[in-house]
């Protein structure tokens, strides 16, 4: 496998880190109504200041970001398993209160339609989107990592996973494309940085006798196993998600696309554990934060 010095000499892409995170709505109400120091959610939004000038340090060109849209674009009318955002900008969506007071996405067409092909070319399925209005599985995240900018500093390029609607991908899966995304990235003939970012999650459950289950435990054991172990952490069946994390702790298969982009997955170094938070609760929600960096050996 070719580094990272390498494939810069060589003028290629390259995956500089993965950023993993929850994408709860509640979050970007209470940045969008200036919330974000009161006494409920300051221990929040404290967990990530250290992100935010991460961020600043180590700013991408692009962000391959995976989340799953919440029957916004998606209804049950056409469900894509993966799809990938390959226009040249998204608009917030109106999620039922207007979109978000938040700047357009602006994407990379090129290297989406060059991952696109990739990825298919490793038979992968992917659904090509050119019209896309991105809900908060995208916009939270941006906005806890980079606060309140005019514009986002950074083309953005929108992977959507279905984990809404049975039958989802099983984590196998996701951990595998995550490795077909890393091939894709690092054969792009442009010396662009690149950062992998896995959202959704953690425990939680939103409906039933279970709603409002929070299993702090169980998610900080995926958090470890994350990181020392996801080839074996990638083998856990659904039920196992559901049973422990509640219904919609399934959205954490989308963080197995990203950890399996990492290089330390193809046989380079493990890599170095930049960040790690953890909060209960948000809304009724874990969340979750880690950023794992590339080791440029």
């Amino acid at each position: 496998m070719q580094n990272a010095h390498a494939q810069a000499a060589q003028g290629q892409a390259r995956i500089t880190a993965s950023v993993f995170t929850s994408h709860v709505p509640a979050i970007g109400a209470a940045i969008d109504h200036g919330k974000t120091g009161d006494d409920y959610w300051k221990p929040l939004f404290q967990g990530y200041e250290y992100s935010k000038q991460w961020m600043q340090d180590h700013l991408p060109d692009v962000i391959f970001l995976v989340y799953n849209d919440h029957a916004t674009s998606f209804d049950l009318g056409v469900i894509p398993t993966f799809a990938i955002g390959t226009a040249a900008e998204f608009e917030p969506a109106d999620e039922g209160y207007g979109p978000r007071p938040v700047p357009k996405v602006q994407g990379h067409p090129d290297l989406a339609a060059h991952i696109a092909q990739s990825v298919i070319q490793q038979d992968f399925d992917l659904t090509l989107v050119n019209t896309l209005k991105v809900d908060h599985g995208l916009t939270v995240p941006l906005s806890l990592m980079f606060g309140q900018p005019e514009h986002w500093p950074c083309q953005v390029i929108p992977f959507h996973v279905n984990v809404v609607q049975y039958p989802v991908p099983s984590g196998q899966r996701c951990f595998q494309l995550g490795q077909a995304i890393r091939r894709a990235v690092e054969s792009y003939d442009r010396p662009l940085k690149v950062q992998i970012w896995g959202t959704g999650g953690m425990s939680h459950q939103l409906q039933g006798p279970r709603a409002g289950l929070i299993n702090a435990e169980w998610d900080n054991r995926f958090l470890d196993r994350l990181i020392e172990d996801p080839a074996d952490l990638a083998t856990m069946p659904h039920i196992d998600y559901v049973r422990e994390a509640g219904s919609e702790g399934i959205e954490l298969v989308m963080w197995l696309i990203a950890r399996g982009a990492m290089a330390d997955v193809a046989g380079g170094p493990a890599p170095k554990l930049a960040h790690r938070f953890f909060h209960v609760p948000a809304s009724n929600t874990a969340v979750g934060h880690l950023i794992l960096e590339n080791r440029n050996d």
